[in-house]
């Protein structure tokens, strides 16, 4: 069941949001559920729920792809390094 808040803000940041909201294509409404329902939870839950990761989390998800199981993060970062600085 929904229930009505209401909240006082900045006009700044109000629009701030909206436009942060609009570009993730999500309501006002729902990126504050979100935000507070993150920080609400349990810190120790029993299921991943996937539902409650904010867009922006979501929108980074995989970006990498999956990694081997054998790579060695810090190998590529001091080769990455060494040539860059070569």
């Amino acid at each position: 069941m929904d229930s009505k808040l209401t909240i006082r803000l900045s006009t700044d940041v109000i629009e701030r949001a909206k436009k942060y909201a609009s570009e993730r294509k999500t309501s006002l409404s729902k990126l504050i559920e979100t935000y507070l329902d993150g920080i609400s939870q349990p810190k120790e839950e029993e299921e991943f729920d996937q539902s409650q990761i904010s867009p922006l989390v979501k929108s980074l998800m995989g970006a990498a792809g999956p990694l081997p199981e054998d790579y060695d993060y810090k190998k590529e970062y001091r080769d990455y390094l060494e040539k860059k600085y070569q």
